[in-house]
């Protein structure tokens, strides 16, 4: 007797039930475990470098210890998506649905130093729907609420998120975006202008920006991030990102895919049992998740891009007080994204600190829209006299 030849993925399939939903509705407010999601407690120079080369942040004040000195950290600082690697995120409940990231809004109150240790919090705030959609019938979108703290248990970032639960099959009934051309078809002169393109990004660095120098109107620099390929996903990996839940091998991992089995599905190829999160890196995982083409970024990972761009532009000496972006369509293998940043408002805040709001936009080669976003920017001030670090660093 022999058993079915394995020939395609198979995940776990379930449909949004009332009992699924009353569930879900017991646990809003509930401060969830996260300890097997933790992938970095400490900001070694180590740490910061792997998430910043996994990103493709270039910028010497977190990758250069000797040029970090000279600025007003006097040390090697992270970038403020670092905390993406500490701690980004965790699924809960919602057994046998896909799900995709769909929302991310940040809060930051200082930065993350070497030596820094980051102590991460996550609670289920609750969810909206279910609610009728074009790209699977019917969805629920979820929201959760991570909390930073440092050693000196002073608050780093708030973060809410949220994530599309769905059902896999009805996705894939629909196909919605099964006409892609995918890979993309590029010429090798395409890919050579691009790939200049992404060397010219340009980092502000010990330049002051003051706040007086900036119009509304003004543009950023854009950011050019691709064609995206299976080693940048790992990298990210590498640097911390976002795996959830976190990944292991072997027995290691066995044990947990045993446990909970809507985690994983056996490969058709190699027939070992990978995660759910391989949809980013595994074409026959994207296509069972919901009729996807080709494996597709994390939604952290492309708003470190969107951080990138707001640093790149306000310099070693502005901070980052906001970071807001709504992921509206895949970016896939072979896509590439340019990050663009227009400057809509300045003014001074409640607080006295001369503010620039900044509405940014990602642009693929298709000239789609796949994460409209906004941020806000503290930059210092040459006629108040004042550095927003110099309330955020510890006193010397």
């Amino acid at each position: 007797m022999t058993s079915e030849p394995i020939n395609k993925v198979k995940m776990s399939e379930a449909v949004i039930t009332d009992d699924m939903i009353a569930k879900m509705r017991a646990k809003i407010g509930s401060k969830l475990r996260i300890d097997d999601e933790i992938n970095n407690e400490q900001a070694t120079w180590t740490a910061i470098r792997k998430f910043a080369d996994g990103i493709g942040d270039a910028n010497p004040l977190w990758t250069n210890a000797e040029y970090a000195k000279n600025t007003r950290y006097g040390m090697q600082v992270a970038p403020p998506s670092w905390i993406f690697a500490c701690f980004s995120g965790l699924q809960l409940g919602w057994a046998g649905l896909g799900g995709f990231h769909n929302e991310t809004q940040i809060e930051f109150f200082r930065p993350v130093l070497l030596g820094d240790r980051v102590l991460p919090e996550c609670h289920y705030l609750g969810f909206e729907g279910p609610k009728p959609s074009s790209f699977a019938e019917r969805i629920v979108i979820d929201w959760k609420g991570n909390t930073y703290y440092n050693q000196n248990h002073e608050l780093i970032a708030r973060v809410k998120w949220s994530s599309i639960r769905m059902e896999r099959a009805k996705a894939r009934e629909k196909g919605k975006y099964s006409n892609l051309q995918l890979p993309h078809p590029w010429t090798e002169e395409q890919v050579k202008d691009i790939e200049e393109q992404v060397l010219c990004e340009e980092f502000r660095g010990s330049k002051i920006r003051y706040w007086e120098d900036v119009q509304v109107g003004d543009e950023l620099k854009p950011v050019v991030k691709g064609p995206l390929g299976l080693t940048d996903e790992i990298a990210f990996l590498v640097g911390g990102g976002a795996p959830i839940p976190s990944l292991a091998a072997h027995g290691v991992q066995l044990r947990k895919y045993h446990n909970h089995p809507a985690w994983s599905f056996r490969d058709p190829e190699t027939h070992a049992l990978e995660p759910i999160y391989a949809v980013h890196y595994n074409k026959a995982a994207a296509r069972a998740q919901g009729g996807l083409p080709n494996p597709y970024d994390v939604g952290f990972q492309r708003q470190s891009w969107q951080i990138e761009l707001f640093t790149d532009w306000m310099g070693d000496d502005g901070f980052l007080a906001k970071s807001s972006a709504q992921y509206r369509k895949f970016v896939y293998h072979s896509d590439v994204v340019w990050l663009k940043g227009k400057v809509i408002k300045k003014y001074i805040d409640e607080n006295g600190e001369p503010c620039v709001d900044i509405e940014t936009m990602a642009i693929n080669q298709r000239n789609e829209e796949v994460m409209p976003g906004s941020g806000t920017v503290i930059l210092p001030s040459r006629d108040k006299k004042t550095f927003p670090l110099d309330k955020r660093l510890p006193a010397k």
